[in-house]
């Protein structure tokens, strides 16, 4: 086998010479994901109070139709595609701060949905949430983006 090294290639794993840099892209798009996972909650908070059908209601509708579309989405896509690879690379299923991690990561992926969810209802003239019930939420991708790094870098269990 020329130039092929079966036994290096075990040992790199199936990403080989590109996890570090599958590695990097996948924390690059974690930054953007969370960054959108802030931003969105807080537009909400400003739009919830302007008068349903204004001129600046319109201008928030845009907004965060922006940020879920450009930002969110597709950092959430790419984080979880990386991540999947990242996983398989490392044969990380069945350890147990993968497993936390990674029901962490659908507890993010299930606020995203509720931040799409909300977003239509703030969008159809509905403020079902007091501020300080939205301004609690705001904290939810923070804590839990907490708890994720401390499972990948401490890895406790």
């Amino acid at each position: 086998m020329s130039g092929f090294d079966l036994g290096n290639f075990q040992t790199l794993g199936f990403l080989g010479a590109a996890y570090p840099w599958v590695k990097a892209a996948h924390v690059t798009f974690v930054i953007f994901w969370i960054a959108g996972l802030f931003i969105v909650p807080r537009y909400y908070i400003h739009h919830q109070a302007t008068t349903p059908g204004s001129a600046e209601d319109r201008a928030w509708i845009e907004r965060e139709d922006r940020a879920r579309t450009i930002i969110l989405a597709p950092a959430m896509l790419i984080v979880w595609a990386l991540g999947l690879m990242l996983a398989v690379h490392l044969g990380a299923f069945g350890q147990a701060w993968f497993s936390a991690k990674l029901a962490l990561v659908v507890l993010l992926t299930a606020y995203q949905g509720w931040i799409g969810a909300y977003g239509k209802k703030l969008a159809a003239g509905q403020r079902d949430l007091e501020d300080k019930k939205l301004r609690l939420m705001n904290e939810v991708p923070g804590i839990l983006t907490a708890l994720i790094v401390v499972l990948v870098i401490v890895r406790p269990f």
